[in-house]
């Protein structure tokens, strides 16, 4: 069984932000990617559930990053699934340098949807085809949750595009650290970049559905939450560094 799977890649320019360096969403990108190609190596990925209308989808992500590589920068990414919690299948990540040390790691929780209907399903089969793993260091607990921020609210509208959906036509999960990082402004992300990054999606946006962001800042702390009409749909949060 394939218990853990990694590649190994060069930083292109266009995973990279307006320094240089990887850019969130592209680091989301890559996990979102790793998770799928190891899940069709264990049988369940997309080319097999969707068959049976199901398919996976993000609900929680935790990421720490120690440095950020910039273009041209060789990196390993690592992942592997542990133990589902009832309906909750966690999958850490590490990100290695060219030389074996650590760029960062992350926590990610998945559930499993029904394409028609989109409700979350049970583990079923599926559970039995993952690798328990309970030999494997584990680089982080679980996702935490966002925190609140007691700074000014700044509101903003966003309209999901083109850009922003996916082949489960709705808002893509990676999307969504792209908004964060517009909502904090270019002044904000010239200055910094995230140390940490929580992604908590509590229910999908289509495309259809204005989305108000509401941010707060202070200090090295923020928070950015989602909201169609009086319904919160994700928030994001972490910690600011300076670059």
């Amino acid at each position: 069984m394939y218990k853990t799977y990694q590649q190994e890649f060069i930083l292109r320019t266009c995973d990279c932000d307006f320094m240089g360096q990887w850019r969130p969403s592209a680091i989301m990108q890559t996990m979102q990617e790793l998770a799928g190609m190891h899940s069709e190596l264990l049988g369940c990925g997309r080319n097999a559930l969707i068959e049976k209308n199901v398919v996976w989808v993000l609900t929680r992500c935790e990421i720490h990053m120690d440095r950020y590589p910039k273009i041209g920068d060789r990196i390993t990414a690592e992942t592997f699934p542990t133990v589902n919690r009832r309906w909750f299948f966690p999958r850490y990540y590490f990100f290695r340098d060219e030389r074996g040390e650590s760029l960062g790691y992350a926590a990610t929780l998945w559930v499993l949807m029904d394409i028609n209907d989109r409700h979350m399903l049970p583990p079923g089969d599926v559970a039995r085809l993952l690798p328990e793993n309970a030999d494997l260091p584990l680089p982080m607990g679980l996702p935490a949750t966002v925190d609140m921020v007691n700074g000014e609210e700044n509101v903003m509208r966003r309209v999901p595009m083109y850009f922003d959906l996916d082949v489960n036509q709705h808002v893509n999960n990676t999307r969504y650290a792209d908004w964060a990082c517009d909502a904090l402004g270019v002044d904000v992300m010239r200055k910094y970049c995230l140390e940490t990054l929580l992604v908590n999606l509590s229910a999908e946006v289509r495309p259809d559905q204005t989305i108000m962001l509401h941010t707060a800042v202070s200090e090295n702390q923020f928070r950015v939450a989602g909201y169609h009409e009086d319904k919160m749909h994700f928030e994001l949060g972490g910690k600011l560094r300076e670059r």
